[in-house]
């Protein structure tokens, strides 16, 4: 039975590739803050997706693909901040769920969940995936990604996003680190 520490001092333990008995046993024996550590990390991984013969291609386009959504996600818990200190409190999820797909305070964001949405449905068709097809979706993400090209409203609140929030920050440069690696070597 072997299993890391998944950042040294935290204590956080990475159960990847770990029988469950030892899972679950570790959740009983520690404190409640590491067992949110522990699910917190587990459910931030990517999915485990099967690339097909097209692995190199597929692959970026899969990497690009998490981390947009995780993008997405740091995205929404900032708005969702700003909105409740600003507006006032969300009171559930279908409420949340409301607001994000009907308030002007949250349309913003669409581009981004359009584009991830482009990318899920380009991984699922059955024609071959081309080199061409995935440096479209990777422009696509430089021209949103990058606030200078970005104009109107989307660029002026990613860049606040970005000021404000340092998750922000960190997830906007995996996609950056995504975008650059796009491309296979020559």
């Amino acid at each position: 039975m072997s299993y890391e520490v998944a950042e040294q001092g935290t204590g956080i333990i990475s159960l990847v590739n770990t029988p469950f008995w030892v899972f679950v046993w570790v959740l009983t024996m520690v404190e409640p803050a590491i067992k949110l550590a522990i699910v917190e990390s587990m459910a931030n991984e990517p999915f485990d997706r099967r690339p097909p013969d097209d692995d190199t291609i597929r692959r970026s386009l899969l990497d690009l693909h998490d981390s947009l959504l995780h993008l997405h996600k740091v995205l929404l818990d900032s708005e969702r901040a700003v909105y409740e200190a600003t507006i006032g409190p969300i009171r559930s999820p279908n409420h949340f769920f409301q607001l994000l797909t009907g308030d002007p305070w949250f349309a913003w964001l669409r581009p981004i969940s359009q584009l991830i949405v482009a990318i899920d449905e380009t991984l699922d068709e059955k024609e071959p995936l081309t080199q061409a097809i995935v440096d479209a979706l990777m422009s696509q993400s430089v021209f949103f990604l990058i606030p200078a090209r970005s104009e109107g409203e989307f660029g002026e609140r990613y860049v606040a996003a970005l000021q404000r929030d340092p998750r922000v920050i960190l997830a906007h440069a995996q996609v950056a680190k995504r975008i650059g690696s796009g491309k296979p070597a020559a």
